[in-house]
């Protein structure tokens, strides 16, 4: 009988933390979402469009036809880790060359080549998927998700777990062949 109380008491303890470690992380997500909100309404200039889990805030528009679910894009981008903005302390990968000289990015085997993919590429981040849906050539834009889109609850390189991420993509070509 004691063992059975035991067991019981353990596996309340154990849903107990995890039901407190799952609403520390839904705050978490909040308060990004309600940074990223702030950050959005800042800049009544431009336009910004919310699909799925990324927020994309057009900075230069672009023409020609919308990226859709299965075409191809090819950009150049700057990834940050984002709390509210973003700078060059936070800065964590770039193909783009002078995002890289203003960083001061020492890279010994800088190609800056064009990063092209197809948007139902396993290997994208959603957040980045849900971004990039949309976009057309010539297009600049920054989209920002909060951590449950991007790297979610594992560290990456120099990334925190559960970081709000920020890309500013410099869109080259879109086809939807």
């Amino acid at each position: 009988m004691r063992e059975i109380f035991r067991i019981f008491v353990t596996a309340a303890v154990v849903m107990m933390l995890g039901s407190c470690v799952k609403s520390k992380l839904e705050q978490t997500y909040n308060n990004q979402e309600n940074q990223i909100d702030r950050y959005l309404s800042s800049k009544t200039d431009m336009r910004v469009v919310r699909n799925g889990g990324a927020n994309r805030l057009v900075t230069v528009e672009g023409q020609g036809e919308a990226l859709s679910g299965n075409g191809f894009v090819s950009f150049y981008y700057a990834g940050y880790t984002f709390s509210g903005n973003y700078s060059a302390s936070n800065l964590f990968v770039t193909n783009h060359k002078a995002t890289a000289e203003q960083a001061g990015w020492d890279l010994t085997d800088a190609e800056y080549s064009l990063y092209e993919t197809n948007l139902s590429d396993a290997k994208l981040l959603v957040g980045l998927k849900d971004g990039l849906l949309g976009v057309q050539a010539g297009e600049e834009c920054e989209i920002i998700f909060t951590g449950k889109y991007g790297f979610g609850n594992e560290n990456f390189g120099i990334i925190p777990a559960n970081s709000a991420l920020l890309y500013k993509i410099w869109v080259v070509g879109v086809t939807n062949d």
